[in-house]
């Protein structure tokens, strides 16, 4: 047993000891509900690797008072222990395991029995009901109707240094510039478009939908890209 509570249990307990429910934490961090869920969990593999992970967990560190350096070394050394060793299989248990093995092959002879005997009745009931006339097919509606996808563009984001600056604009909506702290992350959702921008290149990590789009742009120079829904799916529309 842990002497120290693991890094979703310390993050847990600040944030109710503030009285700040998932919502509002989400809502003032500008990290997505899910993403937070699943670091109070423990379920790091919803995250979309390593850096996302560090940099989502520094920045809700530092929204709720923790120190961003303490968290990510308590998730560092969690993430490296080591599973604990299986016991060894006791000698009842291996009994209790071939009397089971015994009753699951009587039970399939049982099955196999009962599943020839359905076979010989539906060749029976077959050669009868070829002897009747069959009934003409139904039509065919000349229209299927596509159910309608819920469809949504997420951004995630993780500053490679300070003051890295982005500018996210969400279904066409107000731009909102940010200047990002290193290792702070941000995330972003829209309907139907998306446009980031970086005031300079390969400063953010970012991804789109769950796909990493690393460093995307060079140093010096801006970079921008456009993500929305088209017919086929997600598309992405870099700029320089």
């Amino acid at each position: 047993m842990h002497d120290v509570m693991s890094v979703g249990d310390v993050l847990r307990k600040a944030r109710i000891k503030q009285g700040l429910t998932l919502e509002e934490a989400a809502r003032e961090t500008r990290i997505r509900l899910d993403l937070l869920a699943a670091l109070e969990d423990e379920a790091f593999d919803r995250l979309m690797g390593d850096v996302y992970v560090r940099g989502s967990l520094r920045s809700y560190a530092r929204y709720l008072g923790l120190s961003p350096d303490k968290i990510v070394d308590l998730y560092s050394r969690d993430a490296q222990e080591p599973a604990p060793p299986s016991r060894p299989a006791s000698p009842m248990g291996t009994v209790q395991r071939a009397m089971t093995a015994s009753r699951i092959r009587d039970n399939q002879r049982v099955i196999l029995l009962g599943a020839l005997t359905l076979l010989v009745l539906a060749v029976v009931l077959g050669v009868l009901s070829r002897q009747r006339a069959a009934p003409e097919p139904a039509a065919l509606p000349t229209q299927t109707q596509q159910p309608e996808l819920n469809r949504r563009i997420t951004a995630d984001l993780v500053a490679n240094r300070d003051g890295a600056q982005v500018t996210v604009t969400v279904d066409a909506g107000v731009p909102q510039t940010l200047s990002l702290a290193q290792g702070e992350a941000q995330s972003f959702e829209a309907s139907t478009s998306l446009v980031v921008r970086i005031a300079d290149g390969d400063s953010v990590h970012l991804s789109v939908s769950g796909v990493d789009k690393g460093s995307p742009g060079t140093p010096g120079s801006p970079w921008e890209g456009t993500f929305s829904f088209e017919p086929e799916g997600t598309t992405s529309s870099p700029g320089p």
